[in-house]
């Protein structure tokens, strides 16, 4: 090799670096440019979910309000929207509870000391006064300035009376100070206290008047309270018994105020805090604050799920819509449905189309945050939370695996026996009327019914806004009777019959390596649908010798055989074919070479070298499935191993193993995530099955009719 070729050959190699280096570059700008489209479009979803949701659990939770007055007539039972604390209720029924209390009073024992001391001072000096015998006059001067005040005309009394009444009188103050002061004197009390010592002197008769009025007098100027107001201890005992009252709480339905009863001002007073008064509406940050919080958690909660079980939906716009929309439309419904009943909220119906559409374990999370919702909305109602929860997981464990319309209704039956069961234990419970169970029960019963409906309903909706392939239309599209198969049969019968076994190969290897065997064969039943347009062009619809393509050039072959992949495609997209479908008539050949025409041509040619190989190779693209990438191994392999003479398992085994090698080499099974394991079980299950299918047949011997006929 040359110089010059050498490097003509690092120059082609330096360029072809630099073409992939850019690929690889725009294709990372596309990503990111994706990306960046992909998180507006979600944060407008969020936002749309969120500012829903948050509007329906407002005008569910945010109270009726009512253009009314103190005085004026309720014009319905006006019933409490949340819990409240009755405060002017509370108020008045502890202000009277500390009223009850009595005030506490102290004893004070001095007193009574000194007011003895007192009459004892008097009396000693009386006493002191009077022996001396002076005139009346100069005794009277001496006990003037007395320190208890008693006047002359006592005084007079005291000094002329015998000493033997004196001390009568000296005994009776102090037994009656003594008495006053134990069982103890108020302020309040001082008064009615003389009043009974006046009537107990009047009361003695060996005392004359003016020595009863003189003792009145001194037991009046000396007696006085000796009982206190504890003011510390009373204000304490008053405030345990403000605290010992429970507060009032008016609860959500209580009724506030009757039809036709008249509003009081207490009333007027508790709707304006509950916000049921119109023109006094104030925003509720508590409430807004709750609602608000209740979906951000509910929304982060199903994003982590979504981002760790199925990160592929977020490359997948159309998957989180349709879950946001099947959501809200749930949500949504309840409102109008829940004025009539809340036992006919359709919440099973989002978990039903969420198994077909979605899977089910995202359709079980759904159910739950939709269950947890509608029971925010029904007045926090225990009840609808328990058969949203139990009626939406027996819809999707009897929706697994559904293939016929028909199992729909049956689920949306299971859901309506589940509701029935916990209506009736709630009403046992409850110890409701039997009645209104059995009413409530019925409703619960129709329920499931009406879920089912809806599903079946919407589903064929669903299926085509969105382009989701769901077992149920496969089923429907696997059906011989459709029109596509119907026409295949009719006009390619050996097309028809190829697609039937090559569907049955590839169904078996995929369920061997856990893929989904239902789609593969009904994208077999289609993937030559193209051959429609020109079947006899086909070897398996020749039923004569004569071949169409040995009268034609090989290029027009080739462009005849290839072709009709995008004929298939064609055919597909006028009859609306899912495009997972179309993805099998897109991939089943990849950009094999039409190794025969290409082969024929270059026979037919002097300088084989000027054909150009593109011609003959089929538009692709290379399978992107482990699905499509069997099929395409599965067709091959049927077609190849057809063609032997005397089959049998040793030759149908190498001739297998042969396609799955060149199909390899040639770079067809790149982007299917196959690995070698897997096509090693495939290999076996195509060898096990094309020799049971290829087996030897017993030759039968010929037999004269007649002559059987003519032995009996």
């Amino acid at each position: 090799m040359g110089v010059f070729e050498k490097l003509s050959q690092r120059r082609a190699r330096m360029q072809k670096k630099r073409i992939l280096e850019k690929k690889k570059l725009s294709a990372h700008d596309e990503k990111k440019i994706l990306s960046r489209k992909l998180t507006w479009h979600y944060v407008l979803l969020g936002m749309l979910f969120f500012v829903t949701t948050f509007y329906l659990l407002l005008i569910s939770l945010q109270p009726v309000q009512y253009q009314l007055r103190a005085g004026q007539i309720a014009p319905e039972n006006i019933t409490s929207p949340r819990m409240i604390i009755d405060t002017h209720t509370t108020e008045n029924l502890r202000r009277e509870a500390a009223e009850e209390i009595t005030s506490v009073y102290r004893t004070d024992s001095a007193v009574f000391n000194e007011v003895k001391n007192d009459i004892e001072k008097f009396f000693e000096k009386l006493y002191q006064v009077k022996q001396e015998e002076e005139a009346l006059r100069e005794q009277l001067n001496q006990m003037e300035d007395n320190h208890l005040g008693i006047t002359d005309v006592h005084l007079q009394a005291f000094l002329q009376a015998p000493e033997e009444r004196l001390n009568s009188v000296e005994n009776y103050l102090y037994e009656i100070a003594a008495q006053g002061m134990n069982s103890g004197i108020k302020v309040a009390e001082l008064q009615e206290e003389k009043s009974e010592i006046r009537d107990f002197f009047n009361s003695l008769t060996e005392l004359d008047e003016p020595l009863k009025e003189s003792a009145i007098a001194v037991i009046n100027a000396t007696i006085r309270p000796n009982q206190f107001m504890d003011v510390e201890s009373t204000e304490q005992l008053r405030e345990e018994a403000r605290e010992a009252i429970t507060p009032v709480v008016i609860r959500r339905g209580d009724i506030l105020a009757e039809q036709g009863e008249r509003i009081s001002v207490d009333t007027f007073v508790i709707m304006k805090e509950l916000g049921l008064i119109e023109s006094e509406f104030r925003p509720d940050a508590r409430l807004y604050s709750g609602i608000s919080s209740v979906i951000l958690l509910i929304m982060a909660i199903m994003t982590g799920y979504i981002w760790l079980f199925h990160p592929e939906y977020f490359y997948k716009t159309k998957r989180i819509l349709l879950l946001v929309i099947i959501m809200l439309l749930v949500l949504i419904s309840a409102k109008p449905i829940g004025v009539l009943t809340i036992y006919l909220i359709p919440i099973a119906t989002g978990a039903m189309l969420l198994t077909l559409l979605l899977e089910a374990r995202l359709a079980l999370i759904a159910n739950a945050v939709l269950s947890i919702l509608i029971a925010i909305m029904a007045g926090n109602d225990l009840m609808i939370l328990v058969m949203g929860l139990t009626g939406g997981t027996v819809a999707v464990l009897s929706m697994i695996n559904t293939k016929q319309r028909g199992k729909i209704f049956f689920s949306g039956l299971m859901v309506g026996i589940s509701n029935v069961i916990i209506i009736t234990s709630f009403g046992l419970i409850g110890n409701h009327q039997t009645l209104h169970v059995l009413q409530d029960a019925g409703m619960g019963l129709f329920n499931g019914i009406l879920c089912a409906i809806l599903a079946i309903g919407t589903l064929p909706f669903w299926e085509y806004s969105f382009s989701i392939l769901t077992s149920v239309k496969l089923i429907e599209l696997s059906n011989p009777s459709h029109p596509l198969l119907k026409q295949l049969l009719m006009e390619a019968p050996g097309t028809y019959h190829h697609s039937i076994v090559v569907g049955n190969l590839a169904e078996a290897a995929v369920n061997e390596i856990g893929g989904d065997g239902l789609l593969v064969r009904v994208g077999a039943f289609y993937h030559d649908i193209g051959k429609v347009k020109r079947p006899y062009f086909f070897k398996e619809n020749q039923f004569t010798s004569e071949n169409p393509h040995d009268k034609l050039a090989p290029s027009l072959s080739a462009l005849i055989i290839t072709g009709h992949v995008k004929d298939g495609i064609e055919i597909g997209e006028k009859n609306k074919l899912p495009n997972e479908i179309l993805a099998f008539i897109k991939e089943h050949h990849g950009t094999t070479l039409a190794a025969y025409f290409y082969h024929k041509a270059q026979s037919e040619c002097e300088d084989p070298k000027t054909i150009d190989e593109m011609m003959y190779r089929y538009p692709g693209p290379i399978p992107q499935t482990r699905e499509t990438a069997i099929l395409m191994l599965a067709d091959s392999a049927e077609a190849a191993v057809r063609s032997l003479e005397s089959p049998n398992r040793d030759k149908i085994e190498q001739v297998i193993k042969k396609i799955i090698q060149s199909k390899l080499e040639d770079g067809q099974l790149e982007d299917s995530q196959l690995t070698l394991t897997e096509l090693k079980d495939i290999r076996q299950v195509f060898a096990k099955m094309l020799a049971g299918i290829m087996h030897e047949r017993i030759k039968y011997p010929e037999m004269d009719i007649k002559e059987l006929k003519g032995r009996k």
